[in-house]
């Protein structure tokens, strides 16, 4: 259950960046709204994940799943880099969230 919530925390991270991007600063009142609601509901949902779950391991997962798929977001709808890099790079941090879930005891 702890994984599910992380992972659904990561999601909404990935949600709350794409949303405090077109809020422009906050200055637009719906996306700035729906920012503040996903990272509210983000950072909840990682606290409960942490009843059970070592920090540093949730904490690594929830950041690299909502950086990766920020990335990943950022490139396919707003136009961001595509450079080969940089996709390599994303590769890399999703190898670490797959291979901290993988050797967590839980």
């Amino acid at each position: 259950m702890a994984w599910s919530l992380l992972g659904i925390a990561g999601i909404l991270e990935i949600a709350f960046a794409f949303f405090m991007k077109g809020s422009d600063g906050f200055t637009r009142l719906t996306p700035g709204l729906l920012a503040a609601a996903t990272g509210l509901s983000s950072v909840f949902l990682l606290s409960l994940s942490l009843r059970t779950l070592p920090v540093g391991t949730a904490y690594a997962v929830w950041t690299g799943i909502g950086a990766a798929g920020t990335a990943i977001l950022g490139m396919a709808v707003l136009g961001d880099s595509t450079t080969l890099l940089r996709v390599l790079c994303i590769v890399v941090i999703l190898g670490g969230v797959i291979g901290l879930k993988l050797v967590s005891g839980n």
